[in-house]
């Protein structure tokens, strides 16, 4: 995607200055918190997103004197994440942005910190991607606006599950509720929403790639179905612009992704029965799964909800992880 360009985005757009050709004499450093993210927001495959308050991840990077890139740590992921710089998502996408403004020169350690669970359905690949871009783009003083990030975000992306998607990158890095209207030539629109809109998520600790869960989705659809998924993802455009909560919850519904991917989430309709009798606005899959969230009009019943289906959960012999959160508007930011 790195060619695609930019079309738009309904936001303030900030002075584009480029980034000065100082920077590599060793010390100067930067720590940056990038959030989670659900994508897809139930029947906006690969085309809706918007960030939360927590979890996320941290990213520490330093200048060094030598040109080139390492990974001196990397913490909370048991092991599971390569520390070569050609294959972290991290140290990828930071290399893309720089080649792209012709500052190979640069030097630059990283450490990593996950502060949230790998393979949750809450971008956390994401998350760690738009720490890092995040972070080299305010070391250089680099003023322009954050969207340029994208396609070097994407790249991180199409490395961690093989299909460069920005449903989580863009809320990540421009927060908010996002929509992709085009990836090529990739268009960006971040839309409103209401403000006393709550977000329950409940992550059950079971295993579910995202690629393995990209793999089993239909190719192929009849037009019906079509149609129906367009209503739907209108509605939800609509009730988020109109703040009709009312016309949101009934808009998220997905015939096309989650009757599939609802199969590798343990008792998935039990737990929307569930949150739907406690009061929840909407229920559905976060991004790949197996996180699921809701859509509640108060923080009492977000709570409630996570509440009842980690005790669900606890029966059914799985650990699990939950969190409340309204719609994070600033996505990522400097920590120190």
């Amino acid at each position: 995607m790195e060619d695609k360009k930019i079309e738009e985005i309904h936001r303030p757009q900030t002075n584009q200055a480029p980034p000065p050709k100082g920077g590599g004499g060793g010390g100067k450093g930067i720590s940056v918190f990038a959030p989670a993210t659900v994508a897809n927001v139930v029947c906006g495959f690969d085309v809706l997103g918007f960030a939360v308050n927590e979890p996320g991840d941290e990213v520490i990077m330093r200048l060094t004197g030598k040109p080139g890139i390492s990974i001196s740590k990397i913490t909370g992921d048991n092991g599971r994440l390569p520390m070569d710089p050609a294959k972290n998502t991290v140290s990828v996408s930071v290399r893309h942005y720089l080649d792209g403004i012709g500052r190979s020169d640069i030097g630059l350690d990283i450490e990593l910190h996950k502060k949230m669970p790998i393979g949750s359905g809450l971008g956390s690949s994401s998350a760690s991607t738009v720490a890092g871009l995040f972070a080299i783009k305010t070391l250089l003083g680099d003023e322009s606006d954050p969207v340029k990030l994208l396609p070097s975000a994407m790249k991180g992306e199409e490395m961690a599950c093989g299909h460069g998607h920005a449903d989580n990158v863009a809320p990540a890095l421009l927060g908010g509720f996002v929509l992709i209207r085009s990836y090529e030539p990739l268009d960006i629109v971040r839309l409103p929403h209401p403000e006393g809109l709550f977000c329950a998520i409940v992550f059950p600790e079971v295993d579910v790639p995202t690629r393995e869960a990209r793999q089993i989705i239909r190719n192929k659809i009849n037009m019906k179905d079509a149609v129906t998924q367009w209503g739907n993802i209108a509605g939800l455009v609509s009730g988020l612009f109109m703040n009709d909560i009312d016309l949101i919850g009934r808009s998220m519904k997905d015939i096309l992704v989650e009757p599939v991917r609802s199969m590798l989430i343990p008792d998935f309709y039990k737990m929307r029965e569930m949150a739907m009798e406690l009061g929840a606005v909407s229920f559905g899959i976060s991004g790949s799964g197996p996180s699921v969230f809701s859509f509640t009009r108060d923080e009492e019943t977000a709570k409630k909800i996570t509440q009842k289906l980690q005790r669900h959960l606890a029966d059914l012999l799985i650990g699990s992880q939950a969190y409340v959160s309204t719609i994070n508007d600033k996505g990522p930011r400097v920590l120190g």
